[in-house]
């Protein structure tokens, strides 16, 4: 007796990006001085595109020059957006290359590369491409290595990211377990606990007595070491080596990635006040690409043109114009209106200055204007709000709150570091006296609180600046 076969209809959910979406989202993030690049490059192999300070009917080039700008474009090769790395599969295809690069695909000048090192994006989706056995799981990975910060963590809950792209947690989470296991060691960790447990593992250092310590991280800042002690079950000796070993570890895995931004930072979009008292946002035409599809050159070699070939690059330029074009204006409206929102929010940090910052999280922003928490991530890298009180990166205006009230971390810091510089050499504030005059002016925060804000600032505690002012 024959087996029976039956055939089933299953409905289910997955996520299609085409080439066009996946390139949008990177331009999303690009700088003004990137994105500047890569329209100059789209600029020099398009001759349908024309900036708009040119009149739109202007007649552009001859047929002749034309054909030339399709040979060059073809010697080009593959479009590809600056930062993150091309699309997969866009590399041409043919079966010999250039020099020094494979499989067709056309690499950096040795200028560029000089000139800019590898971001953590790049340097995650280039181990990725290896590591992954598939396109599902890449795709997956590609998205949570976008949603880390410039430390290298994960800010996104897994399942949100599931529900996001139509998939489900198990692959989500194996995912994460594989960008995990990449360079740097520690890159993918939900929390410091996570990030110090990677790297302890890697090192084959990750036994009961570690994990218990990682469990106690408070104990450490105490400096509790008879607690730690027992917490760990080990004596003082072997308690300080795997103090020492901690040390060692990265807290932050991604910030060797992060590129020093001393340069003068220009601002992408521009808050000011208005006549009426509210505040204006605008986008700063300075950094404002503006370019055009010339219909009418389009029209005039589309009568010329008798090759198929020709016809098809035509059409190409024309498509790839319309997309850039729609491209820019759509990341101008986004970028805009996720200014808007955090001048909204923060309006009283452009009327009297840091004091005056509120809490802000990526996802009470995506809530209010009805984006993916992924997208306002993306707005925020590499942009600058410029005010009346100087440039500012996007970024600063995000911060949670402080663990016992409803102040920004950076106002409250802020305010440490003014009570701290005015406090007279006989009168030197401990960090309980700090926590109650905070707690005067509304701010509730526990004299631990102080004391990390305090060091985060780099300032000594009472007793070493109490001896400080009587050397002096």
């Amino acid at each position: 007796m024959s087996a029976m076969q039956r055939l089933e209809l299953r409905q289910g959910q997955s996520l299609t990006m085409t080439p066009q979406l996946v390139q949008s989202i990177k331009l999303l993030q690009l700088s003004h001085a990137e994105l500047a690049a890569y329209v100059a490059a789209e600029l020099e192999r398009n001759p349908l595109l024309q900036e708009s300070e040119i009149q739109a009917d202007a007649p552009g080039l001859s047929l002749a020059d034309f054909l030339r700008a399709k040979q060059k474009a073809q010697a080009l090769g593959p479009r590809i957006v600056p930062g993150p790395p091309p699309l997969r599969g866009q590399a041409a295809a043919g079966a010999s290359g250039s020099p020094g690069t494979a499989h067709g695909e056309i690499g950096p000048e040795v200028e560029e590369t000089l000139a800019r090192a590898a971001s953590l994006t790049e340097h995650l989706e280039a181990q990725l491409d290896l590591a992954t056995p598939g396109p599902h799981l890449r795709m997956i990975g590609e998205h949570l290595i976008h949603s880390l910060d410039e430390a290298g963590y994960l800010r996104e809950d897994p399942a949100e990211v599931a529900a996001h792209l139509g998939v489900a947690p198990a692959d989500v989470e194996a995912a994460l377990r594989l960008i995990q296991t990449l360079e740097p060691a520690g890159v993918g960790a939900r929390d410091l606990v996570e990030c110090l447990a990677i790297q302890l593992k890697e090192r084959g250092r990750l036994d009961p007595a570690m994990q218990a310590l990682l469990q106690n991280l408070d104990l450490v800042a105490r400096q509790d070491l008879a607690a730690l002690r027992k917490a760990c079950g080990v004596d003082g000796q072997d308690l300080a080596g795997m103090l020492a070993e901690i040390r060692r570890l990265e807290p932050k895995p991604g910030l060797a990635f992060t590129p020093a931004r001393v340069d003068l930072l220009v601002p992408d979009v521009l808050v000011r006040p208005a006549p009426d008292g509210s505040l204006a946002v605008e986008l700063n035409p300075e950094t404002l690409p503006r370019i055009l599809l010339n219909r009418a050159y389009h029209a005039e070699v589309a009568k010329v043109l008798n090759k198929a070939e020709d016809k098809s690059f035509l059409s190409e330029c024309v498509q790839a114009a319309s997309w850039l074009t729609r491209s820019l204006e759509q990341r101008a409206k986004t970028i805009l209106k996720v200014a808007a929102e955090i001048a909204s929010h923060q309006e009283d940090f452009f009327r009297q200055g840091v004091s005056g910052l509120r809490p802000l999280t990526l996802k009470s922003v995506a809530d209010s204007i009805g984006m993916h928490e992924s997208t306002i991530s993306r707005v925020a890298a590499n942009k600058a709000i410029g005010t009346e009180r100087g440039t500012y990166p996007m970024k600063f205006f995000f911060g949670a709150a402080t663990g016992e009230g409803e102040h920004a971390a950076k106002a409250v810091r802020h305010r440490i570091g003014q009570l701290i510089h005015a406090e007279k050499p006989e009168d030197v504030l401990s960090d309980e006296a700090i926590a109650q005059k905070l707690k005067l002016e509304g701010i509730q925060v526990a004299r631990r609180t102080v004391a990390k804000y305090r060091e985060a600032l780099r300032i000594p505690s009472s007793s070493e600046r109490r001896r400080r002012s009587r050397g002096a």
